[in-house]
């Protein structure tokens, strides 16, 4: 690190040394300023020099200056006035300099000895930078940066004073008296200075501190008003010196930053944990508001209200829960970030509120998920249910009509006793079509039965107007066993009356007999080709139009059938006619005309039904269509994103890439995902196509809009998950301080025992990889005893093995320097000036306005042995309490 440090440090002044040293007016300005620094502290040793470039020449001067500043002794100098005896001394001199870490740039022993001031120059700048300026750190900064730094806070509240450069910014002087007034206001009148007379500013700033600070006086200010742009490094060397001779305030100052940190710390994990606390309060409430929605399985047991519900289910799926899921991920990524700061700054762990685990969470979210998963599949289910209701409701209500519509005048007709008033020939027509009635009625029974069987499937499916259906069978039935009575009574009567009326019409008994079934088969086929239907696939519709096939190739029969009846009809009439008859048939109610009317009708409806079953085939090839797009889709949605979780999961296992590299390939996966989106999108268009079609099944894909919804939402969450543990490892290397090296070997030793890539480890493993990392454990009852307490601390709820994080801070702590209480409690006891008090009136001289008012409203006051002193605060127990051992 400090390698590293230098060679940027080294690196900025390279650049001074192209531009700087050639500009001849910056030179005289370095030739005063390093000559006067060189006697401040050469007259500790009682002399000077007076030319920078002649009285270094031999060494010795040079040697005794770097024994001065660094307290150290250099070899013995060669006494001899010779040329070598001078290059052996500034050799001295050049190695005990590259002995302190600096590299000296171009800067040879021959050119200091031959008297090269541009060298000279560069040798004393090098001296200044190691040994005034390079330990000057403000929040971590580079030298240069810190010194800057430490300039631009100390004259924040004074008004035309704006630091931002060693130059410019320090030309009108009054930078110079503001850092003067800012540690000792008594010296200088800030308040009568003015930007117009920048001579007396900056000479006022030199006589002061040349006179009460015994900062020697190195800058000229007229070359200071005069020059252009004032040399840069003649004006660091001197506010360095400012810097060390305030070096007590500066002590403040550190102890201050130290405090403001933690304290912004504290703050930030404060707002996390009301973050945390407020997610989760939402959260839990919407789930609970919205798990009783999905457990409820009523409905108002109709197709449209079923259908509102779906569409409502539909709505939460795409509107209202993605929001939430993406709450869900923002409450773990906030829980596991403050966990990890809470760690790394030696807090104790955060603890939501009951009922507001992490844990709690999962397991809330998990039965919204169950609850959600059931309320869908009732739905669908509920919706076929209804479906099939509706299509026997209409069935039922078709069938009844067409029986209602024949049995009505049959009770009439079965009580008359016309048979007592008529001829013999008479009786024996009304028995012929009592017997073509009976053979009506026979053929009826079916079609009862049928509406029987509906009325019961009905009631077994909870039909909503059960009542009315169960009423109207129950009448038919009744009336169906009524008609059975009356006919066979009346079949009794017409056997009694046969002994007596004997003849009969055989031409009318022949067409009654044959016109009744033919009329019969009629209203049988026309009630086939006017029934309704209901199919799922192009296999079942393809069965319905080759039986409606095999009835259109028996038309012909038929056409046979109805010309032969019809001519038994018409012969009858021509009878009728050559005989002078009255043509009424005593067999039948059955005319020629109606049996015309029914075959005209039943042709009629033959090319109907062919458009019917064409649309419907047309439906379930559409159907096919959709289940082909949505398979197709879905079969490579399904793989991608399988693949994509598989991905995820296997990043940084192998131990070869850097956090950075991880993080890069995780953000690259998230983008990848966020970019497929459109084609989950499109499926789910595809999806609601396939739903509102009332597709339930797909042959040609194993895969459901519910497994590929379960395996996105799970990729997000995995992609969430694993950033947010990559950017809380990163977190932990950097505010722990160490290096991506030891990081690695931390990453690749533990992966290295975590054989089933489980990212934790068992008692025996984990010893093992310690070992592996150069730990100490010894084989005996102390080493078991050591091992026990490392394990207290890495598995302190005792599940009975190690993570990642809780591995990873062990180390971390083991290898890293942190802030502790006893750190924090110094850095106060600094401001405070060693009183084992601190007042507001410091607090807010010394820390920022919000972090001042934040200790103020949280310290308790302090109760010394003599009791409570006035307006005095207790920072030891705000302290501790800021690392857990007490509460705020």
């Amino acid at each position: 690190m400090a390698d590293l440090y230098q060679d940027e440090y080294m690196a900025q002044e390279n650049e001074w040394e192209r531009e700087g040293l050639l500009d001849p007016e910056w030179e005289k300005q370095q030739r005063k300023t390093f000559t006067a620094w060189c006697n401040s502290h050469l007259r500790k040793a009682g002399t000077s020099i007076e030319n920078i470039d002649e009285d270094f020449r031999n060494g010795l001067k040079l040697m005794l200056l770097l024994e001065v500043i660094s307290g150290e002794v250099l070899p013995r100098p060669e006494r001899g006035k010779m040329r070598v005896h001078k290059i052996a001394n500034v050799n001295k001199a050049l190695e005990f300099i590259e002995s302190k870490g600096v590299r000296l740039v171009c800067i040879g022993a021959e050119e200091i000895v031959d008297g090269n001031l541009k060298m000279t120059l560069g040798m004393i700048w090098t001296i200044i930078l190691r040994f005034a300026i390079q330990d000057i750190s403000v929040e971590e900064l580079t030298a240069k940066e810190g010194l800057l730094l430490w300039c631009q806070r100390k004259t924040a509240p004074y008004k035309n004073v704006n630091v931002q450069n060693f130059h410019i910014s320090f030309k009108d002087g009054l930078a110079f008296c503001a850092l003067i007034h800012r540690h000792r206001p008594e010296l200088i009148e800030y308040e009568k200075l003015s930007r117009d007379n920048p001579m007396e500013n900056l000479n006022t700033a030199f006589d002061v501190a040349e006179k009460h600070l015994d900062i020697p006086r190195m800058l000229d200010a007229e070359d200071m008003v005069n020059s252009a742009k004032p040399d840069e490094r003649s004006v660091m060397t001197y506010v360095s010196a400012y810097y060390h001779a305030f070096s007590g305030a500066q002590q403040a100052e550190t102890a201050a930053n130290r405090i403001c940190k933690v304290l912004k710390v504290n703050q930030e994990n404060e707002r996390l944990m009301e973050e945390y606390e407020r997610l989760a309060s939402d959260l839990l409430e919407w789930i609970n508001r919205t798990k009783p929605w999905l457990e409820n399985r009523t409905t108002d047991n109709t197709l449209p209200g079923t259908r509102r519900k779906l569409d409502e289910f539909r709505d939460y799926r795409r509107v209202q829960k993605p929001p939430r899921l993406e709450d869900k991920a923002r409450l773990e990524t906030t829980f596991n970030t403050l966990q990890t700061r809470l760690r790394l700054s030696n807090r104790p762990a955060y603890l939501p509120t009951e009922g507001k685990m992490v844990s709690d969470i999962a397991n809330a979210w998990k039965g919204l998920e169950l609850a959600e998963k059931g309320f869908e599949d009732w739905l669908l289910t509920e919706l076929q249910r209804l479906e099939r209701l509706e299509h026997l409701a209409k069935k039922f209500k078709n069938k009844c009509d067409i029986h209602e519509e024949w049995s009505t005048g049959k009770e009439d007709m079965l009580r008359l006793e016309d048979f007592k008033r008529c001829r013999l020939t008479d009786i024996k027509a009304m028995k012929r079509k009592h017997e073509a009635f009976e053979s009506d009625l026979a053929a009826h029974q079916d079609r009862v039965e049928q509406i029987a069987a509906i009325a019961q499937e009905l009631n077994t499916l909870e039909y909503h107007d059960i009542v009315n259906v169960n009423s109207r069978c129950q009448t038919i039935c009744d009336q169906w066993d009524l008609l059975g009575n009356l006919t066979q009574a009346r079949r009794t009567a017409l056997d009694e009356a046969e002994q007596i009326l004997e003849k009969m019409d055989s031409l009318q008994l022949e067409f009654a007999k044959r016109a009744a079934p033919f009329n019969n088969w009629l209203d049988g086929a026309r009630e086939d080709l006017v029934d309704m239907f209901i199919v799922h696939t192009t296999e079942e519709i393809q069965g319905l139009i080759d039986a409606h096939e095999q009835f259109k190739s028996t038309l012909g029969e038929a056409d046979k059938e109805y010309k032969s009846i019809i001519g038994l009809c018409n012969d009858a009439a021509h009878l009728a006619s050559q005989y002078g008859l009255l043509n009424e048939n005593p067999y039948t109610t059955l005319q020629g005309d109606a049996i015309t009317n029914k075959w005209m009708e039943v042709q009629q409806l033959v090319p109907s039904r062919d458009g019917t079953l064409h649309s419907e085939m047309v439906k379930q090839q559409n159907n096919e269509r959709l289940r082909r797009s949505f398979a197709q889709k879905a079969n490579v949605v399904g793989p991608w994103v399988e693949k994509h979780l598989d991905a995820v999961a296997s990043v940084g296992a192998q131990g070869r890439e850097s956090l950075e590299q991880q993080l890069a390939k995780l953000k690259q996966y998230e983008e990848n995902v966020q970019s497929y989106k459109p084609n989950l999108e499109e499926l789910e268009i595809l999806n609601q196509e396939v739903q509102e079609a009332m597709i339930f099944e797909n042959r040609h894909t194993s895969y459901t809009m519910e497994t590929l919804r379960v395996g996105w939402e799970q990729l997000l969450t995995s992609i969430a998950r694993c950033i947010n543990e990559v950017e809380n490892q990163i977190l932990t290397r950097d505010s722990k301080g160490i290096t991506n090296e030891q990081l690695d070997e931390f990453r690749k030793s533990f992966n290295h025992f975590d054989k089933n890539r489980s990212r934790r480890l068992e008692p025996k493993e984990f010893r093992a990889c310690l070992v592996s990392l150069g730990y100490n454990i010894r084989d005996d009852r102390q080493g078991e005893t050591d091992f026990q307490r490392i394990m207290a601390i890495v598995d302190p709820n005792g599940t009975g093995f190690v993570t990642f994080d809780a591995f990873l801070d062990f180390m971390t702590r083991e290898t890293a320097d942190t802030d502790t209480a006893e750190q924090v409690m110094q850095s106060f006891r600094i401001l405070a000036g060693d009183q084992e008090f601190i007042t507001a009136d410091i607090l807010r001289r010394e820390l920022p306005p919000d972090q001042a008012e934040y200790c103020i409203s949280r310290m308790a006051p302090y109760r010394g042995s003599a009791g409570p002193a006035a307006g005095a605060l207790d920072y030891t127990s705000f302290s501790t309490a800021l690392y857990g051992e007490s509460d705020l």
